[in-house]
């Protein structure tokens, strides 16, 4: 776990661990200490806010594609107060596996926290919820992305998958079928050209490939 403030550090690890199914093997302040502590105790995840010393800036994000370039066995979530696209982009650009985006406002809901963990964990993308609801309330599709030719419900299957469900989920999301989302999810996967990968590279870079869509213009 990494930020730079005290009292939130503290709060969230004692609320990770409460359930049991976390255990936290380092706490610390800032980039340069999270990078250290991964090195001496290849965690399974990082929890890690954006801002942090020494730059204050996007030090969390930079961070955590370095863990994931240097420990791909190590998921990262990171934590932000700003449900803006451009951050997510940046912190996807180079690939989703393993890596989630979730808002501050979720440090209160530890079953969402230990879900991303998890789920980065295996490798797979978690992004907040709330984050996916504005880049479709507020960001036009790109034409080149291929998303502008998705179904309604092939575009309501992808929006469900950047929020790092399941099909399973996704079905009871929709209250379709797992088998009608399946057929989506093939039907979406085809049209941005992603019918040659595996089914979990495919799944990630339709993400990728929405995130960008969404985020690329105004």
């Amino acid at each position: 776990m990494a930020d730079d403030d005290l009292i939130v550090r503290e709060g969230v690890c004692r609320l990770l661990q409460r359930g049991g199914r976390v255990e936290v093997v380092a706490a610390v302040g800032d980039a340069e200490a999270l990078l250290a502590a991964v090195v001496e105790t290849a965690p399974d995840a990082v929890l890690t806010d954006i801002r942090m010393p020494p730059g204050r800036a996007t030090d969390g994000i930079v961070a955590a594609k370095r863990i994931r370039n240097d420990h791909p066995g190590t998921g990262v979530v990171v934590l932000s107060q700003h449900a803006d696209a451009s951050y997510v982009v940046d912190l996807l650009e180079d690939g989703a596996e393993g890596l989630g985006y979730l808002l501050k406002e979720r440090i209160g809901d530890p079953v969402q926290l230990v879900h991303a963990l998890e789920e980065t964990s295996r490798g797979g993308s978690v992004v907040d919820p709330v984050l996916v609801d504005t880049l479709v309330r507020r960001r036009r599709l790109s034409a080149e992305s291929g998303v502008d030719t998705l179904t309604p419900r092939e575009l309501d299957v992808l929006q469900h998958m950047a929020a790092g469900l399941s099909n399973a989920a996704i079905a009871q999301a929709l209250a379709v079928s797992e088998s009608s989302v399946e057929k989506a999810s093939n039907a979406l996967f085809a049209k941005l050209g992603l019918t040659s990968e595996p089914t979990t590279h495919r799944r990630v870079s339709a993400v990728v490939t929405y995130l960008r869509a969404m985020g690329g213009a105004r």
